[in-house]
């Protein structure tokens, strides 16, 4: 996994640093550059939704109608960023939002028809775009793969 290509065109290995730290040895770089090709393969199936946005809405085919709070806790994002993307979600119609009836100051979120049509439309890309975000993987690394950023959370 180490790309020294300057280095190793040259025919000898990238020196290691007296303090140790190899960038392309991190984890955070690593992960950072498996999502940046996950996110051009996403854009190229799915030009018309963020991953975020696309995980609101399969969240929210699960849950059916959440408070605000509840969705964005389920989909992992904090509060501010939740209100950001329901607002642009329901500002293009795929959301709505109604009072909970039993707790008049709880919004509850929900897809609207047109956000299912748009989430059924997507699903299927989303799974497209898994497939080949990991086709460089055998089967055995992508669940190993899997059972391990499964882990981490």
């Amino acid at each position: 996994m180490n790309d020294h290509s300057d280095d190793t065109d040259k025919g000898t290995a990238a020196p290691v640093p007296d303090h140790g730290y190899v960038i392309d040895e991190q984890v955070g770089y690593l992960l950072r550059k498996a999502y940046q090709r996950n996110a051009v393969i996403f854009s190229e199936h799915i030009g018309d939704l963020t991953p975020t946005q696309l995980a609101m809405l399969a969240r929210l085919s699960e849950l059916r109608s959440v408070s605000q709070n509840r969705l964005g806790r389920k989909v992992g994002l904090d509060v501010a960023t939740t209100k950001g993307v329901v607002d642009r979600l329901t500002a293009r119609g795929l959301l709505q939002l109604d009072r909970d009836p039993s707790d008049r100051r709880r919004q509850l979120v929900s897809l609207t028809e047109d956000g299912w049509r748009v989430f059924r439309h997507a699903a299927p890309l989303g799974l497209k775009v898994s497939e080949e975000t990991l086709a460089p993987l055998t089967q055995a690394e992508q669940r190993t793969l899997h059972r391990l950023l499964k882990k981490l959370q």
